[in-house]
């Protein structure tokens, strides 16, 4: 379809240029001129328009992963532990307290502590900074938690990464990594 269209335009040209018609050829210069422009346009308009679709895209996969890692700390707080268990991958690896834990380790040694502390020690975190690319996700944020626990007194900040993937078209959290220590008195 294209080439008929310069074909046509050739054979115009050629025309017009034997019967002297100098209007005509010029009609036909910016004709080709205006067909050029808007074929060497074209990229860029779809890139535009990719690009507008990945940011809802993005938008829209940043706060899935938001939900995720919020729905696991409610987990936590609310005592769930089928739920906890259920945002994590598999293979998950939870690195805490200088450990690196399984998902069955986790299960079985660090989770239910992980859940009493969360049930009794209030914890504000900060924003959630979230980065995507692709099927992976890396979260970071900080918190402040102040209460009792077990007996003795808390006043910590802590730094918390996780990073998740999308399989399936689900988030699920693959690395945990959680720091903490003592806030500094106040003067």
């Amino acid at each position: 379809m294209v080439g008929d269209r310069w074909d046509f335009a050739w054979r115009l040209w050629f025309y017009t240029a034997a019967k002297g018609h100098i209007m005509a050829r010029a009609i036909l210069v910016l004709w080709l001129t205006a067909g050029f422009l808007i074929c060497k346009s074209f990229p860029a308009w779809t890139q535009q328009a990719l690009d507008t679709s990945r940011s809802h895209s993005v938008a829209a996969d940043s706060a899935a992963v938001a939900t995720t890692v919020s729905a696991f700390r409610r987990a936590l707080q609310v005592g769930d532990s089928s739920a906890a268990i259920e945002l994590l991958a598999p293979d998950v690896s939870v690195l805490e307290s200088g450990d690196i834990e399984t998902l069955a380790e986790y299960r079985s040694h660090h989770l239910s502590a992980d859940i009493a502390f969360a049930r009794a020690v209030r914890s504000v975190s900060g924003p959630l900074r979230i980065v995507i690319s692709g099927d992976v996700a890396w979260v970071t944020s900080t918190s402040t938690t102040q209460g009792e626990y077990r007996g003795r007194r808390i006043d910590s900040v802590g730094a918390e990464l996780m990073i998740l993937s999308r399989s399936n078209g689900r988030w699920k959290i693959r690395v945990i990594h959680w720091s903490s220590h003592a806030r500094a008195p106040r003067p």
